[in-house]
């Protein structure tokens, strides 16, 4: 993920066309290094009426997450604003935004401001919002570039390049004489950035303003060329492909043809740009999603991002639980199986105490074995003793030994059953908080724990968990050809949609021989389509255990024909006549209805 120049100069494009004369109508500072600035504007529309809007623009200088984008959501601030707040609102309250503009293609974003002063008079201040990893910064100044406020203060103890302080001049340091694409000459691009004994992608992303290592693989896979070129080491006809690549692709930012772009993997959004990053069309576990505006892409990204991170802090509890029982299982599971293999030899020593009841009489006292004839296979036998025993009590003491290993035979074949089924369980429950989203979600699996007794029973808490797991719901998608089809996301909501949402007729789908969701569609008594049946099934793949694998198979019957067994544990099912598939486990292109 990078926040480069070239996603700024398509956002600085919307911000501008978007806020460009609005009135700052409030200012909250939410956070130490967050802002909220509320905006009001206002436009004519093609038949000449007024249109207001209400924008919220949030700046964020964060070291670990630097971002500005405009939401619709509102944010709780301090009842105690900070000083840097406090100044802002004396300047700015009620101020015009004049323009919003980049600073040549670094990641500095001028917000130009006009508003009345104590004496009534116009003047401008500037907002300067540099999005720079752990040196991003706001910083407020006059209109000649002398700092009124930061929200961080840098001094020279800090850093020995700029001071950020109150009366200081305000200036962009040096940027590692970095070139600016916009101005390049042909003659510096293969002459200065194509000239370096580096990797490709680095000679460019380390020699121009702007570019991130993203940008600078995107234009290479756009060149036919791989990242993994030395730079100086490319051919003169390459070089020049490159160049025109590269010009294509500044004329397209220049002229603002942007194409908002973020990509997933799995549920996670692992990248963004500006423009269409074609470098992932043929990663087949990975999909592209385009929105209208980047500010849409931004937030998506983050609150996604938060949201995941979020579950995931709060699910390390159930699944370290959910890993310790299932270890537990697992150890069980090996020495019961060892055990049982221990029994094998029960057989034998019925036989033993059957031969010698038969031929015991051959016996005198005092032998360490007999050797005769095993009626059972016609060949010879021979059989250890215990020479101080009698035959009568050797064979006795075999049918002891038989009768031992038989009732634990007996006993072991249960309990393996039932710690096969305690692992398929637990497995199902650590697929459901692999693909948990929300936190009711994970309420819905904390219960489920609870009731399966893995962990304690609070009778307030149990309640609350019930409550907010009535509120997670399976995932709704829609078939290309138009049929619904519900994915469960924990054990309670695969019962329900198996036994109370579908119907005899509709279609029930699972991984073959993993622990995975229970997927439904919903015929409403029409016969499914090929196309549908092979999207159901990607669903089933990807949300299992097996969703790591390219391909999975896939198992998939009427759900008249699925039965649940009395006692069974949640999501536990058996079913019979069923068809099987293998399919990819992508599911790009179905799509989900929120």
């Amino acid at each position: 993920m990078a926040f480069d120049g070239i996603v700024i100069a398509g956002l600085v494009a919307e911000l501008q066309d978007t806020l460009a004369g609005g009135r700052i109508t409030k200012i909250a500072q939410t956070e130490a290094d967050k802002l909220l600035l509320t905006i009001k504007n206002s436009y004519q529309n093609e038949e000449g009426k007024t249109t207001r809007t209400q924008r919220r623009l949030v700046i964020s200088v964060n070291p670990s997450l630097p971002l500005i984008y405009l939401t619709e959501e509102n944010q709780a601030a301090p009842l105690q604003a900070p000083t840097f707040c406090m100044v802002l609102r004396k300047h700015l309250n009620n101020c015009k935004l004049q323009a919003i503009s980049q600073i040549g293609l670094e990641r500095v974003i001028r917000i130009d401001l006009e508003h009345l002063n104590e004496m009534g008079d116009f003047c401008e201040k500037r907002l300067y919002i540099e999005l720079m990893g752990k040196h991003s910064n706001i910083i407020f100044c006059d209109e000649k570039d002398k700092i009124v406020d930061s929200i961080k203060h840098i001094s020279l103890l800090v850093s020995s390049v700029r001071e950020v302080l109150p009366g200081r001049d305000y200036f962009i340091p040096n940027t590692q004489e970095k070139l600016d694409p916009y101005s390049i000459t042909e003659k510096d691009f293969l002459e200065t950035v194509l000239s370096k004994p580096m990797p490709l992608d680095k000679a460019i992303y380390r020699s121009l303003t702007g570019f991130s290592s993203i940008m600078a693989n995107e234009l290479i896979y756009r060149s036919s060329l791989s990242e993994k070129n030395l730079a100086n080491e490319l051919s003169d006809l390459e070089k020049l492909h490159l160049y025109r690549n590269f010009t294509e692709f500044m004329d397209s930012v220049s002229e603002k043809k942007f194409t908002p772009t973020m990509v997933w993997k799995k549920d996670s959004p692992i990248e963004f740009a500006s423009v269409p990053l074609t470098i992932y069309e043929n990663s087949p576990d990975c999909r592209t999603k385009t929105f209208g505006s980047i500010s849409q892409m931004l937030y998506e990204y983050y609150n996604t991002k938060e949201i995941l991170d979020r579950i995931r802090q709060k699910s390390a509890d159930l699944r370290r639980i959910t890993q310790t029982v299932l270890e537990r299982s697992l150890k069980k599971y090996d020495l019961q199986k060892k055990q049982l293999k221990d029994t094998e030899k029960r057989d034998k020593y019925k036989i033993y105490g059957e031969l010698l009841t038969t031929y015991g009489y051959e016996l005198s006292g005092g032998e360490k074995s007999l050797t005769c004839e095993n009626y059972y296979t016609n060949t010879e036998i021979t059989i250890p003793l215990d020479e101080t025993k009698s035959a009568v009590d050797n064979a006795k003491r075999y049918f002891e030994k038989y009768a031992k290993l038989k009732r634990t035979y007996e006993a072991l074949s249960g309990q393996i059953q039932e710690t096969m089924d305690e692992i398929e369980h637990l497995n199902s429950i650590s697929n459901a908080l692999d693909i948990a989203r929300y936190e009711e979600d994970l309420s819905a699996i904390r219960r489920e724990l609870s009731e399966s007794g893995y962990i304690k029973r609070h009778m307030h808490n149990g309640r609350q968990a019930a409550r907010k797991a009535e509120k997670s719901k399976p995932l709704h998608y829609l078939s290309s050809d138009g049929f619904h089809m519900f994915v469960g996301k924990n054990n309670f909501q695969n019962d329900e949609l198996t036994f109370k949402v579908a119907t005899g007729n509709d279609w029930w789908f699972h991984a073959k021989q993993n622990a995975g969701s229970h997927v439904i569609v919903k015929t409403e008594g029409k016969e499914l389509p090929d196309r549908t049946f092979e999207e159901a099934a990607r669903l089933a793949a990807y949300y299992s255990k097996a969703r790591d694998q390219e391909k999975a198979e896939i198992d998939y019957v009427q759900k008249k024909h699925v039965k649940k067994p009395n006692g069974a544990k949640p999501g536990f099912v058996v079913y019979y006549t069923n068809y099987s598939m293998t399919i990819p486990t992508d599911i790009t292109g179905i799509q989900e209805i929120s």
